[in-house]
């Protein structure tokens, strides 16, 4: 099954909402910011949106690069 960027971008968008949600809610039942397991939480919700900012700019290329293509065909 394929599926398109912009469905990979709101996965990855949830994902790294929900990483952060439970970093917030583990700093706060911890009671320290700075624990292990808080940081890598972070680290994941990080890197989960920078890769949905990529599927959501690879969607507008691949747009970009259909209409360009239109545009000669005609």
């Amino acid at each position: 099954m394929k599926l398109s960027p912009i469905v990979m971008g709101f996965f990855y968008l949830g994902l790294g909402s929900l990483f952060t949600y439970l970093a917030i809610h583990s700093s706060s039942s911890d009671g320290e910011m700075w624990s292990f397991y808080t940081i890598l939480l972070m680290v994941l919700a990080t890197i989960d949106f920078v890769y949905a900012i990529r599927f959501f700019v690879l969607k507008k290329r691949i747009t970009k690069l259909k209409k360009k293509d239109e545009n000669k065909k005609r």
